[in-house]
């Protein structure tokens, strides 16, 4: 009975020990996967720390280039400003030549891009001025030059684009307006029945207006006479030769017209181009066209036709390439008083 007591005290205790033994394990292993768990987040952090490192040597790489780049800069800038205080310390007289040069030079760079004489003149005028306000009696010359050019450059007629354009545009607005000839001879038709119609009615009312106290003879004559006359009104009507210089205008079929306007529309639209562009010749070309197709195909007694007409006629007299002047004796001057001649 002891014994079996002690065997069960034993069995017990064992039991007891196993237990424990097996949560110690137990807790070992969760401590050990805790552990793995903190070093992995660690390692993690460590590469992601290692990639911040990474990227921000990167980014200092890339900083120190623009600094050195921007040093660079500076140093290029404090070149140029060093050599424009040793420019600036140069005499007086030669800055003021320089300056009219180079101002004279981009007005030429100016005029020959858009043939327009207005920067010359501008640029010209200025530099008279300043001559005039500085007083150097050794700049006379070059004073005397600049008036020489300024007069040779106003002397020229450039054309005048934006006026030109606007006369265009114009001309293309009255397009819709132009009456045919087509269209002219049937309202000329439609304008002698009306006169005929007129005429009899003047003819009719006449013997009523005629004095009553002729005889019967007097008023038969005079009826007789009306009665030719109102016959030979509609003789006339009936037979109509008309001088047709263009025969082609008079076949032209109605759903044409729209076309041909059109076509008109397109010439002046590509001469506009062509004079905002400077292409003369090209304008000059597309403007003949279209004067042609208004004498062919348009009403040339209508005002409105003739006023197309002569707006076109003053585009295509003053669409013209003018060469604007060099300034030669200007730059002559300039070049003798830089010499110290």
């Amino acid at each position: 009975m002891i014994l079996t007591s002690s065997l069960g005290v034993i069995s017990v205790v064992a039991v007891t020990l196993a237990w424990q033994g097996q949560e110690k394990l137990k807790d070992l292993e969760r401590e050990l996967v805790r552990r793995q768990a903190g070093s992995q987040s660690e390692a993690s952090e460590a590469r992601a720390l290692a990639r911040a490192a990474q990227e921000l040597s990167r980014d200092s790489a890339a900083k120190i280039a623009l600094l050195d780049a921007r040093l660079a800069e500076v140093a290029l800038q404090r070149g140029q400003l060093e050599e424009l205080i040793q420019s600036m310390s140069r005499s007086r007289d030669e800055n003021v030549i320089g300056d009219i040069e180079a101002s004279i030079r981009v007005a030429m760079q100016q005029s020959s891009i858009t043939g327009s004489a207005e920067p010359m003149v501008a640029t010209l005028r200025q530099a008279d001025e300043r001559l005039q306000r500085y007083k150097q009696p050794r700049l006379d010359g070059v004073r005397r030059a600049v008036a020489r050019d300024l007069d040779r450059v106003k002397a020229i007629s450039v054309a005048d684009v934006s006026t030109l354009t606007i006369k265009l545009d114009e001309v293309v607005r009255l397009l819709d307006e132009l009456p045919l000839l087509s269209s002219a001879d049937k309202s000329a038709e439609q304008q002698a029945v009306r006169q005929r119609r007129s005429e009899r009615a003047a003819s009719a009312a006449a013997p009523v207006a005629a004095a009553p106290t002729g005889d019967w003879w007097e008023q038969a004559q005079q009826r007789w006479q009306d009665l030719v006359g109102q016959v030979w009104i509609e003789a006339k009507g009936l037979l109509r030769v008309t001088r047709i210089d263009h025969p082609e205008a008079m076949l032209l079929a109605p759903d044409q017209t729209f076309f041909l306007r059109e076509n008109a529309k397109l010439r002046l639209l590509n001469a506009r181009l062509a004079l905002l562009s400077r292409q003369f010749d090209t304008a000059q070309t597309d403007l003949r066209d279209t004067l042609t197709i208004l004498d062919r195909y348009f009403d040339g007694r209508s005002r409105k036709v003739q006023a197309a007409s002569d707006l076109l006629r003053q585009v295509v007299g003053q669409a013209r390439q003018v060469n604007v002047p060099r300034p030669d004796d200007t730059l002559a001057a300039l070049a003798a008083a830089g010499a110290g001649r």
